[in-house]
C-alpha cells in the first residue's frame, strides 16, 4: 500500500494545524498532491489502465477546486502553499 496511516500523519501533520487536522483545505490539498503524484508515476509504467487515468482526472479537479477555494479566500496562504508544495515551476 502506497499510502500507509503513518504517511498520511506525516502530511497532515507537516501541512494542517496539527496531526488530527485531515479538514483543512492545506492538508487536503497536500493529500492530492501525494496521490496524484502516485497515480501519475502508475500511468507512465501502464498507459492503458483508463479508470486509473480517471479518477486522476477527478483528483486534480478537486484539487484545483480546493486551490480556487484559498486563492478566493486569503492570496498569500494560497501563494506560500503553491511555493511550499512546488505547484507552480
Amino acid at each position: 500500500m502506497y499510502l500507509t496511516a503513518e504517511k498520511k500523519q506525516e502530511i497532515f501533520e507537516k501541512y494542517g494545524k496539527s496531526n488530527t487536522d485531515t479538514g483543512s483545505a492545506e492538508s487536503q490539498i497536500a493529500l492530492f498532491t501525494y496521490r496524484i503524484a502516485h497515480l501519475t508515476e502508475h500511468l507512465k509504467l501502464n498507459k492503458k489502465d483508463y479508470s486509473t487515468e480517471h479518477a486522476l482526472k477527478k483528483l486534480v479537479g478537486k484539487r484545483r477546486s480546493l486551490l480556487d477555494y484559498i486563492k478566493a479566500k486569503d492570496i498569500e496562504r494560497y501563494r506560500s502553499l503553491i511555493k511550499e508544495l512546488e505547484l507552480r515551476k
